[in-house]
C-alpha cells in the first residue's frame, strides 16, 4: 500500500479517481493504459490503483504520463464476471472492486472506475456507499449518441434492476434531471418515457400510471415533460433524457451497441468492394474518421450509477484503453461538477415531490371510487 494522493482542495483542481484495475476482460494492462491516456491529456487528474500491487507498480512504470500521479491499494483478490453477487457481498472483502469502492466511501477518491461485473459492482455499491434517503432502486445511466446540440441523450435505467414500478420510473426521470442539468449544462432537460408507442392509452398500467406522475412534477422540478416516446427517440433531438426498466434498457443498450459495430464492419466491406470503391475511401477518408468518432461506443463507454452516496462510474467489461479512457473521462467531469453532491440535493427534493405525487394521485384514486359508489 502506498499513501493516497491528498484530496483536492477547494479551487485546486486536482481530482482523485478510484480505479478497479482487475474488473475488466482485457486485463489489467488495458486499464493503465487507458489511465495514462487520460493523464497525458488532462494534468489534473490523479489515481488510486486497486489490485495486486507488485504486478500494477510494473504496469504503471511503464507509463510516463502516470509517474507520481497513482498510488496502489493491494488488493489480491478478483470479481469474476460469472461470480453471483450474493457470493460477492459475502466474500468479496479483499476484491479489488471492493478496495476500489471503499477508496470512496472514506474520501480519498471521489469517483470510483470499475470495468467489473455490473451485478456485483451494483451490489457491493449499495452496501460499501449506500443508497441516498429516499431512493429505493438506483440506477445506471448511460450517455446515447444522439442528433441534439449536446450530441448525446441520457437513457436510464440500463441494467441496476430489471424491475420498476411507477414510483421508480418517477425517481429515474428526476435523477436523469439532475444528471443532464449537473453533466451536461441542460437548465431545462425534456424528459421522455419509453413505451411502445407515443398514444397515451398505450403501455402497461405502471407506465401511465408513471406518465401522470412525472407530469405533475414537471413544473415544480423544472424539466419539460414529453409523454411516451418510442425505441427511435433514444438517439434523436425530441427528448434529453429517456426513462425506462432496467431489462428494456438493456437491451436497448446491448442492440445499439451491435447496431453500431455492424454499421462500422458494413462501410468497411462496402470501401473494400472494388478499386474504384476504395479511392472513394480515400477521399472520403475524414469524413469516415468523424462518422466513427460519433457511432464508436468505445468513445461513449461508462454508465453512471445513481441513486447513491458516491459516484460510480461501470465501464464496459470488454472495453480496451479508448473506452477505459472514455470511462475515466466522464469520471472526471462528474468530479468537477460536484455531481455526487448536486444529486444528492436533487434526490432529496425528489422524495419530498414524488411522496406528494403519490398522495395526491392515492387521492384522486379515492374520490374516483367514491363517485362510482355514489353513482351505484
Amino acid at each position: 500500500m502506498t499513501e493516497a494522493p491528498k484530496p483536492p482542495t477547494k479551487g485546486s483542481g486536482r481530482i482523485v479517481l478510484s480505479i478497479d484495475a482487475m474488473g475488466g476482460d482485457l486485463g489489467p494492462s488495458v486499464v493503465v493504459a487507458g489511465m495514462a491516456r487520460s493523464a497525458k491529456i488532462n494534468p489534473a487528474l490523479h489515481f488510486i490503483l486497486h489490485g495486486p500491487q507488485d504486478t500494477l507498480e510494473k504496469l504503471v512504470a511503464k507509463r510516463k504520463p502516470l509517474a507520481g500521479r497513482v498510488a496502489f491499494r493491494d488488493a489480491t483478490d478478483v470479481v469474476k464476471m460469472d461470480d453471483k453477487p450474493s457470493q460477492v457481498m459475502r466474500s468479496g472483502k479483499g476484491t479489488s472492486m471492493w478496495s476500489a469502492l471503499e477508496s470512496v466511501r472514506e474520501g480519498e477518491a471521489t469517483v470510483a472506475v470499475s470495468c467489473g461485473n455490473t451485478g456485483a459492482l451494483m451490489a457491493l455499491s449499495m452496501i460499501r456507499l449506500r443508497k441516498l434517503p429516499g431512493v429505493a432502486r438506483p440506477a445506471i445511466a448511460v450517455l446515447w449518441p444522439s442528433r441534439n446540440p449536446q450530441g448525446f441523450n441520457i437513457m436510464l435505467d440500463v441494467g441496476a434492476d430489471i424491475r420498476a414500478d411507477a414510483s421508480d420510473l418517477v425517481q429515474y426521470a428526476l435523477m436523469g434531471v439532475s444528471y443532464a442539468r449537473n453533466g451536461m449544462g441542460l437548465k431545462r432537460p425534456r424528459i421522455g418515457l419509453l413505451n411502445v408507442g407515443t398514444e397515451e392509452h398505450k403501455g402497461r398500467a405502471e407506465l401511465k400510471t408513471a406518465h401522470e406522475m412525472i407530469a405533475a412534477l414537471a413544473d415544480r422540478s423544472q424539466f419539460d415533460f414529453v409523454g411516451f416516446v418510442e425505441g427511435s427517440d433514444i438517439p434523436g433531438d425530441n427528448v434529453d433524457v429517456v426513462v425506462t426498466d432496467g431489462f428494456t434498457g438493456n437491451v436497448a443498450l446491448k442492440t445499439g451497441e451491435g447496431t453500431a459495430s455492424l454499421i462500422g464492419e458494413l462501410l468497411r466491406e462496402a470501401f473494400r468492394y472494388t478499386p474504384l470503391s476504395r479511392l472513394a475511401s480515400l477521399l472520403a477518408l475524414t469524413s469516415l474518421r468523424r462518422l466513427r468518432q460519433r457511432i464508436d461506443p468505445r468513445r461513449v463507454n461508462g454508465g453512471v450509477f445513481l441513486g447513491l452516496n458516491g459516484t460510480v462510474v461501470k465501464s464496459h467489461g470488454a472495453a480496451d484503453a479508448t473506452g477505459i479512457s472514455a470511462a475515466i473521462k466522464l469520471a472526471f467531469e462528474l468530479a468537477q461538477s460536484g455531481f455526487s453532491e448536486r444529486l444528492a440535493a436533487r434526490v432529496a427534493l425528489a422524495a419530498q415531490t414524488a411522496d406528494e405525487a403519490v398522495s395526491d394521485a392515492d387521492q384522486q384514486q379515492q374520490q374516483d371510487k367514491d363517485q362510482e359508489a355514489n353513482k351505484a
